[in-house]
């Protein structure tokens, strides 16, 4: 396995990490625990070595999942986990006031069973909270050696600038794929001046741009596509060229649609470092082929110019979902 450095940090962690949300929660009834404890442990012979989970994932019982799972191997991996979604009774949206922060990290490591969570990313702008009450919590946790590194998921560059500031951002986590360029905006120049890893969720576009779904294609009740703009079978319809974009790419290099969708983005940048989720072995396996597929200078140059010509269509979250990003 490749290994990249996640921005200024020194962080190093696998080139393609391995995202647990799917395994409990947002894409249908939970998988099968002892499958996925074995997926866990197939992830590392295989070199994965960067996992995460967030307590928002079931919620709570993802970081069980990837604490017993990772346990025996917990001196070869990095993971990590989030804070600031998870509602209560006093905070309903979820709260990043400095006292949550420090209760919510003791249970993370409770949960995760680890005397340290490697990289602890806030998972939503908390507008009730001033960044900098933000990143001095963190800062205060890295220096009582409870955390090893600060992250932010879903941030406007200018409020990561602000948290740096007070705390060095090691890596900032928000989706990023073909099918969502959002981050090449302002988000990407910002990380690359301050020296910070980008860490691309949902990098295969909910699994559309595998080209396993059309517009045919049912999911479970409890599915968060269901509810996703983008995946209306108009919309899917409509979006079905960034896919056969990829596999015509995909052809030529004897590769897959997804590994394709996974090779541009590690083409992007080398402090770029995605993390697919799935279930399944195989595609752990399909996903990891990735990293050894080079796409040249022309292939690139072909994926864009086709790309612009397309024009996605659909939001990417419902409204009250959309409006808790880019804050």
């Amino acid at each position: 396995m490749k290994m990249r450095t996640l921005g200024a940090s020194g962080l190093e962690v696998s080139a393609l990490g391995l995202g647990c949300m799917g395994m409990s929660a947002s894409y249908g009834p939970p998988a099968d625990r002892g499958e996925m404890i074995a997926l866990f442990r197939t992830a590392v012979e295989l070199g994965v070595t960067f996992f995460d989970t967030a307590e928002a994932y079931g919620p709570y019982v993802n970081e069980e999942l990837v604490g017993e799972a990772l346990a025996p191997v917990r001196d070869r991996v990095v993971i990590a986990t989030k804070f600031g979604l998870v509602g209560t009774d006093e905070f309903p949206h979820g709260s990043s006031h400095p006292d949550v922060i420090r209760a919510t990290t003791e249970a993370s490591l409770q949960r995760l069973g680890v005397d340290k969570i490697d990289l602890l990313y806030q998972h939503r702008v908390d507008p009730e909270v001033p960044i900098e009450e933000v990143a001095g919590a963190v800062k205060e946790l890295i220096e009582a050696g409870k955390i090893g590194h600060f992250g932010m998921s879903e941030a406007a560059a200018s409020t990561v600038r602000r948290a740096h500031a007070v705390q060095p951002v090691t890596a900032v986590q928000s989706e990023y794929s073909l099918w969502w360029r959002r981050p090449e905006d302002e988000l990407l120049s910002t990380l690359e001046e301050l020296g910070i890893g980008f860490v691309p969720f949902s990098p295969l576009g909910r699994g559309f741009l595998t080209g396993a779904i059309d517009q045919h294609t049912t999911f479970a009740s409890d599915d968060f596509r269901n509810i996703i703009p983008r995946f209306t079978p108009a919309a899917r319809t409509a979006n079905q060229g960034l896919v056969d974009l990829l596999k015509r790419i995909a052809g030529r290099k004897n590769a897959t649609a997804a590994q394709i969708a996974l090779a541009w983005l590690l083409a992007q940048k080398p402090w770029i470092v995605p993390i697919p989720g799935t279930t399944k072995v195989s595609r752990l396996q399909e996903n990891l082929g990735a990293v050894e597929i080079e796409l040249t200078p022309a292939d690139l140059a072909e994926i864009e110019a086709a790309a612009q010509l397309i024009k996605v269509e659909g939001d990417r979250y419902p409204d009250a979902l959309e409006q808790r990003t880019n804050l």
